[in-house]
């Protein structure tokens, strides 16, 4: 019962969280407001919410990272798929050799080998945190599908890292070819076993709904297993679950271009993913939040482990720290970009500057989250010896500070930082919009005159078939295409939108006439239901 409470109270509190967000008339970031929401819960109840490590990763981690799979920029992704890997890879590597040399300059009594295992835990930006964040700044497109593809595969590099700081503070061992052997199979594993779950089921689905018909609850099910599923599979045989979770996001998203989706399937998934996106995210702001309490509460203990009497030298590392991080990251990107630039230059091919504040913006948004606490947590609590594991509470006190930190960071500066900010043109995607519909009316066209021509076989009534399918192709000759700049297709697609804002007030006035009938007792309620659904799927289509 007592888990039961403790789930609901965390539900409460994201709910809570989310009413302080809108009704606050200063911007406040929604993480950190579940943080502090998460804090004074723990310290106003008696209920000890404790963050076990291996249950944080299994319960949200998945279904998000499939999420994310499932609905990252897949062209995008795979643009900048070189950016990306030396950013998943390259960096993290780099941070933690640059990052654990520097923990360990500044409090020596840190083993290096704890120093190198905090430098791991923080090295992965967090991809929850990433898109929290970038919800309140207007970060440039492609530079946000590169941050959020190195969010989805730093995990991997930078879990591998830890775990042989770990290994190697237990063992006093440390192998670079065994390193670099388990990190290629946990990528390799990871994404094949999510791949190849995905696809297989996603063909067995299609068979059973061309057997039996599809049903859009089971559907939805499935989909909601396919992370815990692929991520415990990928675990089993000693994979990454983190990336199996993404690549089965990935794959089920391409199964369902292949088609054979029901409408009413898509529909009622997207609203049960939202849904579980909301929750998952807020409630795991709210469990960093509730570990505070007990984190704080060794202060003194952490303090004596880092040689100093007084608790202030802690915020004085947690800020090293934090700027350490952005120093290198900042680093790093700047070479990249140079490397990128010379190449270019070799190739004879223009490529603008992005300037100094677009870099910023890169180092600023490498945010730590859940991922980087849920890590930490992970360190032994004693050495084979049975003494004690050196300097962990110090670690993980550091590694919260820093994660708190970086988030306020990142939700305080980045919007100053790109306010005014001339960005770098972004891809027209209105031709190519154009372009899509266009093809797609074309096929509609051709597939009404097809079934109607059909349908009007051998009967007497032909001119009714013809003039039902001039009525529905009507919208689709109507459609306007073009530049948007052109004068027509300026005002065709004003009175598109004119047509569009008349519709949604009609469709409210009829939903609003229903309610009232029903209030009446004038209609049933399955009735009322089944019309009210009309006239929100048309709603939807009207405001999606």
């Amino acid at each position: 019962m007592e888990s039961v409470t403790v789930t609901l109270l965390l539900l409460l509190a994201v709910v809570v969280s989310g009413f302080v967000v809108h009704l606050s008339r200063v911007p406040l970031p929604l993480p950190l407001v579940q943080i502090v929401v998460g804090t004074l819960l723990a310290y106003g109840s008696n209920l000890g919410i404790a963050l076990e490590p291996e249950v944080f990763f299994l319960l949200f981690l998945p279904p998000l990272l499939f999420l994310d799979g499932w609905r990252i920029p897949k062209r995008s992704l795979t643009r900048d798929l070189g950016t990306i890997l030396t950013l998943a890879i390259g960096l993290v590597v780099f941070t933690v050799l640059g990052m654990g040399l520097l923990i360990h300059w500044l409090i020596p009594t840190m083993p290096l080998a704890v120093a190198f295992a905090l430098a791991a835990a923080l090295s992965p930006t967090d991809p929850i945190a990433v898109s929290a964040v970038a919800a309140r700044a207007p970060i440039p497109h492609r530079l946000m599908h590169i941050l959020e593809g190195e969010a989805l595969l730093n995990d991997a590099s930078g879990l591998v890292c830890l775990r042989f700081a770990i290994a190697a503070t237990l063992t006093g061992a440390f192998s670079l070819p065994e390193a670099f052997l388990t990190f290629l199979q946990l990528t390799l594993c990871g994404v094949a076993v999510g791949a190849v779950l995905a696809l297989a089921l996603g063909f067995v689905l299609d068979r059973l709904a061309r057997r039996i018909g599809e049903d859009p609850g089971s559907r939805i099910l499935v989909s909601l297993l396919v992370p815990f599923g692929a991520y415990l599979a990928a675990e089993h045989l000693h994979g990454s679950g983190i990336l199996a979770a993404v690549a089965a996001g990935m794959v089920m998203n391409y199964v369902e271009t292949l088609g054979g989706t029901l409408a009413a399937t898509r529909i009622r998934g997207t609203a049960v993913w939202d849904t579980v996106q909301f929750a998952a995210n807020g409630v795991i702001f709210v469990l960093l939040g509730a570990q505070l309490p007990s984190i704080l509460s060794g202060v003194a203990r952490s303090a004596m482990e880092a040689g100093h009497r007084d608790a202030w030298w802690l915020l004085l590392y947690v800020v090293a720290i934090t700027a350490g991080l952005a120093l290198l990251r900042f680093l790093w990107v700047w070479l990249s970009l140079r490397f990128v630039l010379l190449r270019a230059a070799r190739r004879r091919e223009v490529q603008r500057n992005p300037g100094w504040r677009l870099l910023a913006t890169t180092s600023l948004a490498g945010a730590k989250g859940a991922v980087a606490l849920a890590g930490i947590l992970t360190l032994p609590l004693a050495l084979p010896d049975g003494s004690p594991f050196p300097a962990r509470d110090l670690a993980i006190l550091l590694a919260m500070g820093v994660i708190l930190l970086s988030l306020l960071v990142a939700s305080v500066g980045l919007p100053r930082l790109l306010h005014g900010l001339q960005l770098p043109p972004q891809p027209a995607h209105q031709a190519e919009e154009d372009a899509a519909r266009r093809a797609a009316d074309r096929a509609a066209i051709r597939a009404i005159e097809q079934a109607q021509y059909d349908l009007a076989q051998g009967r007497g009534d032909a001119d009714l078939y013809a003039e039902a399918a001039a009525r529905v192709m009507e919208p689709y000759h109507q459609r306007p295409y073009g530049d948007p700049l052109d004068q027509e297709v300026a005002r065709s697609r004003q009175r598109v939108e004119i047509e569009r804002r008349l519709r949604l007030a009609g469709l409210k006035a009829a939903r609003d006439a229903l309610y009232r009938m029903r209030r009446a007792g004038r209609i049933e309620d399955e009735v009322l239901r089944r019309m009210v659904r009309e006239i929100d799927l048309a709603e939807a289509r009207d405001t999606g």
